[in-house]
Formats: C-alpha cells, sequence, structure tokens
C-alpha cells in the first residue's frame, strides 16, 4: 500500500518478517467434505484428542463471572498450585510456551547477542530470537536426531541463550538429564530446556533446578492437561530471575479464566495418566504396524520417515482421505521426506495406518 507522494508503507517491515514465519498444519476445515470423507482424524498439531478435566470446565467457567476484572488473584493462584503439583519450585507463566519464551528472550537478549538452537527443532525460538535482533546459530544435531553435548556447548559456548527441546519437536528425540547437566555445566548463558512433552517420557529434568542458576525449563497445559485452546504455559526459573522476567513480561499477559482452568486441571492428576497410557500404548502401536521407519519417541506424536516420497505430498494424499498429518519440510534442518503424527484416539490411529501402509 502506498500513501502520501506515494510513499511505500510496507518498508517499513522489518527484513525478518518479510517471508517465512511460523507454518501452520492443515486444519479439520481444509478437507471436511472432500468426497468420501466422514470423519477427520486430527494428527497434526500434537493436541490431546481428551476434552479437559470436568474440575478444570468448572473453574474456567466460575472465573468467567468476573471477567470484568483484571487477572491478579488467578495467577497468583496457578503458581501456587504449580509448587504444590511439582514441589517448592520457582515459576513463571506466560501466554503458552510461546509466550514464555518471547519474555525470556526480551528480558536477556539485545540485538546483536547471539542465540543457539539445537536443530532440527521447534522454528518459534529462531523466529522470537529475531524479534530481539538476536544473531541466531544453529547447532545440528546428530545423524540420529540425538545432541553431543560438547559440540553443542563448544558451538553456544558465547551464546546469550541457548535452547534444547528434550523430547524434541519433531523428532521426539529425548535427550538424557545426565547430557543436559554436562551442557549446563559448560554454558555461561541461560539454557531454555522445552519440556512440553515430558508428561510422555520417563526422563526428570526438574532437580537439576536445585544445581543450576542458569537453567529454565518451559512447560505447558496444552498437551497432557488438554488446554491448548487457553493458552497456558509456565516455566520452572531460578529465584534470581523471577523479578526481571516479571519486569519484561506483558503486563495481564495470562488472562484470568485460563488461569484459573489451568489449577483445576493441576488438581486432576489421573486426567494426566489417562493420556499418558494412551499415549504409550498407541505410540508402541504404530511404532510397531506402520511400514514406514518410524524414530523412536517420547513426546505424544512419532516422526515417519516416507522416503522415497516426499512429506507434502504424503500429507496431501492422507487429507484428501480425511487424515491430517504434519509435513516436516518446514523445519530447518529436516529432510524432505519426514512427517510427523500425533497420537489421536485409537480410530484416528487405524485410520492413519490404513492409509499410510497403502502407500
Amino acid at each position: 500500500m502506498t500513501g502520501k507522494q506515494g510513499f511505500c508503507y510496507d518498508s517499513l517491515v522489518r527484513d525478518c518478517y518479510r517471508s517465512g514465519g511460523y507454518v501452520y498444519a492443515a486444519r479439520p476445515g481444509d478437507v471436511t467434505g472432500k468426497p468420501g470423507v466422514t470423519r477427520v482424524a486430527r494428527l497434526a498439531s500434537n493436541e490431546n484428542p481428551d476434552p479437559p478435566s470436568p474440575r478444570a470446565i468448572e473453574m474456567g467457567k466460575a472465573a468467567l463471572c468476573d471477567a470484568n476484572r483484571y487477572p491478579g488473584d488467578q495467577v497468583t493462584g496457578l503458581v501456587s498450585a504449580l509448587q504444590k503439583y511439582h514441589g517448592p519450585y520457582h515459576f513463571v507463566t506466560g501466554v503458552g510456551m510461546d509466550g514464555v519464551i518471547e519474555t525470556v528472550l526480551r528480558t536477556f537478549v539485545c540485538a546483536g547477542d547471539r542465540v543457539a538452537i539445537s536443530t532440527p527443532t521447534f522454528s518459534f525460538y529462531g523466529l522470537a530470537a529475531m524479534g530481539q535482533g538476536a544473531d541466531v546459530i544453529s547447532v545440528p544435531r546428530e545423524n540420529d536426531f540425538s545432541v553431543d553435548p560438547v559440540r553443542f556447548v563448544r558451538e553456544a559456548a558465547d551464546a546469550k541463550v541457548s535452547f534444547l527441546c528434550s523430547p524434541n519437536n519433531p523428532t521426539g528425540t529425548v535427550t538424557p538429564a545426565s547430557d543436559v547437566a554436562e551442557i549446563l555445566e559448560g554454558l555461561s548463558g541461560i539454557l531454555f530446556l522445552d519440556n512440553a512433552y515430558v508428561e510422555f517420557c520417563n526422563e526428570e529434568y526438574r532437580p537439576l533446578m536445585k544445581k543450576y542458576g542458569n537453567l529454565v525449563i518451559g512447560r505447558t497445559m496444552s498437551k497432557a492437561f488438554s488446554l491448548a485452546g487457553l493458552r497456558v504455559g509456565y516455566a520452572f526459573v531460578p529465584e534470581w530471575m523471577v523479578p526481571c522476567y516479571t519486569r519484561a513480561m506483558t503486563p495481564f499477559s495470562l488472562n484470568s479464566v485460563s488461569a484459573s482452568a489451568a489449577i483445576g486441571a493441576l488438581e486432576d492428576a489421573d486426567h494426566v495418566t489417562r493420556a499418558r497410557e494412551r499415549v504409550t500404548r498407541l505410540r508402541d502401536f504404530v511404532c510397531r504396524e506402520c511400514r514406514f521407519p518410524v524414530h523412536p519417541s517420547g513426546a505424544n506424536f512419532v516422526l515417519v520417515d516416507v522416503a522415497p516420497h516426499k512429506g507434502c505430498d504424503v500429507a496431501a494424499r492422507l487429507a484428501g482421505r480425511g487424515v491430517i498429518v504434519r509435513s516436516c519440510e518446514s523445519f530447518p534442518g529436516l529432510g524432505d521426506h519426514y512427517i510427523r503424527v500425533s497420537i489421536g484416539e485409537e480410530w484416528e490411529m487405524k485410520r492413519f495406518l490404513e492409509e499410510i501402509n497403502c502407500l
């Protein structure tokens, strides 16, 4: 669009946002109504197919009655609920883990500072770091998608903030806590350990918070707790970080309904147990029955190597049959022959296997 004297307003857009950006998975509405599609298997966004806990729904509804007021006590209550659930750690909150990531970067990173990212992984780390004007460097994983701690420390040595996801999105790879400790020993900057999917694996990272003052462990209520639509993120942080994070965060960022529902969700531990058991059982089922190689995963999804096909072609074909999966071509550092498949309901996994095994 042009304005006064032919000035082109889009020239004001920063170079890093002129192209690219986060790539979203297909939505059910994109395939509903196609010939032969009567029911859509939603296996692209790593959602929990179970609805939220009844207690979460009850408390979220109750909070609507006070939605004319800014959030305050609800967020404080959520921190207390997190301490009751996890133990005496220090917590911060955000609008999804994305909000926590943005605030951590805003707290520490100036233009020109280096941010290191273990890749291939969730693309938002890089997008958010570029938003702060950071110099983003990629630290590639090994061929089996594991992390070499020595290489990571060497290449991230002067990074202000480094990102490591475990279980990793989109590969599902679990990095041992001992390797994370080795990385922390070698870094002078902050390590953001993304644990969005940790409820679906057996690795335990929380004790590291007692030893390392440069560790942030990001968590979300979107997956195991079934609150993806409410966007509740939080993080374990060292005590010294709480006041500076609070000063950097957007005021009233986490709304009162989401915070109240999250408190209710934390009161229903059985909900998470059921989700974990379903994911473990159906994840093993897909690994056994899929005719294409499936990478080991500690998350509520699996990475499938569909070579010699391209991931985008397979995703499009499955979508035409009512099965939505995620092509992984948009993940930097990953080949074009992978798809990511969420672990949904049993009927969804059977439909996926019917279609993928026909290729």
